[in-house]
C-alpha cells in the first residue's frame, strides 16, 4: 500500500519505503514504525538499527537519514508529513505546549523510542485511520480531517515525551549556557505568549539585544530570520482565531493589534489568499 497526496504519504511497502528515501525525505518530517524485523540507517554519521516494537521519528531540519539496509523479515508502517504542514502544526501547538522547540530539540537528538503494547497499538490505529482516509477522494472535508488527525498524531507524540523523559531533560537540549541558545529559546517562548507583536524591534529590546543579533542567531539556530518567525506565529494566530472562534473579525484585528480591520484585511490576503470571512467560511471547524 503506498499513498500519496499533497498533506501526508503513507506506506508499508518496501517499494514506497524507496520511494519516500529517494524522492521525499529532504522535505517531509518521517515516522517508520517497525512491526517486525529491523531497519539499518546512518544518522549523525552512525549506524542506527531500528527494530521491532520501535519508532523512529525525524523532524524538520534535522540530519538527514543516509544509505539504508533491512531485514527479508522487515515489516513496517512509514508515514510522512511535508514540513510546511507540519511546521504549521508545531506553530499551532505553541499555545498548548510550553516546550514545544525544546521537545523538537531532543527527537532531534534522541530519534528513537521502544514502544510498549499500549503505544504500539495507538500508532497502528492511526496509521489504519489515516489509510481509510486517504484511500477515499480527497475533497474539502477529507483535507481538514486529515490535517485534525496529522495534528493529533503529532500531540500524541508530544504527550509521549512527557511520559518517556523528564524536564530536566529537556532542559539539558536548552544549552543554558550557550547564550545564543538560551536568546533564541527565549525568543521562542516570547513569541508564544505574544503572537501579537510583529515588530523585531519589540522582541529585541525584551530580551535587550539588537534587532540585527536576533535574527543572525534565529537564522543560525533555525534558517530563519527574526522576521520570518513572527511572520509565520501571526499567520498561525490569526487562522486559529478565524478558524476556531466566532469573534468578530474587527475584534481579531483589535486583539492581533492591527491599526484597522482594513489592514487586517490586506494582511490576511496577502499571506492566505483569502479575506478573513472567505478564510473563516473555508476553513471553520
Amino acid at each position: 500500500m503506498i499513498l500519496h497526496n499533497e498533506y501526508l504519504f503513507l506506506t508499508d511497502e518496501v517499494a514506497g519505503f524507496r520511494q519516500f528515501r529517494e524522492t521525499l525525505s529532504e522535505t517531509s518530517t518521517t515516522m517508520v514504525l517497525c512491526k517486525k524485523g529491523y531497519v539499518d540507517v546512518f544518522f549523525h554519521g552512525e549506524m542506527l538499527r531500528v527494530s521491532q516494537n520501535e519508532l523512529l521519528i525525524r523532524i524538520p531540519r534535522a540530519t538527514e537519514l543516509g544509505p539504508y539496509e533491512f531485514s527479508e523479515d522487515f515489516e513496517f508502517l512509514e508515514l510522512a508529513i511535508p514540513n510546511k504542514i507540519f511546521e504549521e502544526l508545531m506553530y499551532e501547538l505553541m499555545r498548548v505546549e510550553p516546550m514545544w522547540w525544546q521537545k523538537q530539540e531532543y527527537l532531534k537528538a534522541h530519534p528513537l523510542f521502544q514502544l510498549n503494547e499500549v503505544s504500539m497499538e495507538f500508532c497502528e490505529t492511526y496509521f489504519h485511520l489515516l489509510k481509510l482516509q486517504m484511500s477515499e477522494p480527497l475533497n474539502d472535508y477529507r483535507r481538514q480531517i486529515l490535517k485534525l488527525m496529522a495534528r493529533a498524531a503529532t500531540l500524541e507524540i508530544l504527550a509521549y515525551l512527557d511520559k518517556m523523559i523528564s524536564t530536566e531533560d529537556l532542559n539539558v537540549t536548552r544549552l543554558a549556557s550557550n547564550t545564543g541558545d538560551y536568546t533564541f529559546h527565549t525568543f521562542t517562548n516570547l513569541l508564544r505568549e505574544h503572537p501579537h507583536k510583529r515588530e523585531v524591534q519589540w522582541f529585541a529590546e525584551q530580551i535587550g539585544i539588537t534587532p540585527k543579533y536576533l535574527s543572525e542567531i534565529c537564522k543560525e539556530r533555525s534558517g530563519k530570520s527574526a522576521s520570518e518567525w513572527i511572520a509565520d506565529v501571526t499567520i498561525a494566530e490569526l487562522k486559529h482565531l478565524l478558524r476556531e472562534t466566532t469573534i468578530p473579525i474587527h475584534k481579531i484585528a483589535e486583539q492581533m493589534e492591527f491599526p484597522n480591520a482594513s489592514f487586517f484585511c490586506q494582511y490576511t490576503k496577502k499571506h492566505t489568499g483569502l479575506t478573513p470571512n472567505k478564510f473563516r467560511k473555508e476553513h471553520k471547524s
